[in-house]
């Protein structure tokens, strides 16, 4: 049975940090690239995220290189982005997504989908 699960969102302050995990059945995690979305209201989903499982190698957005860190605990079934120096523009629902496609921040070509969890950035 395939399941992915985001956890993690809250409120937090501009400039703060959260972190966000992704749990994830064991090959969901162990053999599909990892994609971070997000969807501000009134806006289409942007990649943001996304961590390869064959080499582990990442790709960012130009709006959160530099802040957020993607990484994958195979261990634990679980990937986590690491989001400093949150901006407002953060705000929105973030999705954590598998795919059998490396390296791509594509929402058409990741095949299962979490609920989303609810980030907001606000003083």
């Amino acid at each position: 049975q395939v399941y992915i699960m985001e956890s993690g969102g809250g409120l937090v302050q501009p400039g703060g940090s959260l972190r966000l995990s992704c749990a994830a059945s064991g090959p969901i995690v162990n053999y599909y690239t990892i994609g971070w979305f997000r969807q501000a209201p009134g806006k289409n989903r942007e990649g943001v995220s996304c961590i390869s499982s064959s080499d582990g190698s990442t790709l960012y957005s130009d709006s959160v290189k530099g802040r957020f860190t993607i990484s994958r605990d195979n261990a634990k079934k679980t990937v986590y982005l690491q989001m400093d120096s949150l901006k407002a523009e953060d705000t929105g629902v973030y999705y954590c997504a598998a795919s059998t496609v490396d390296g791509s921040l594509r929402g058409g070509e990741y095949d299962y989908w979490g609920q989303g969890t609810q980030v907001t950035v606000s003083s």
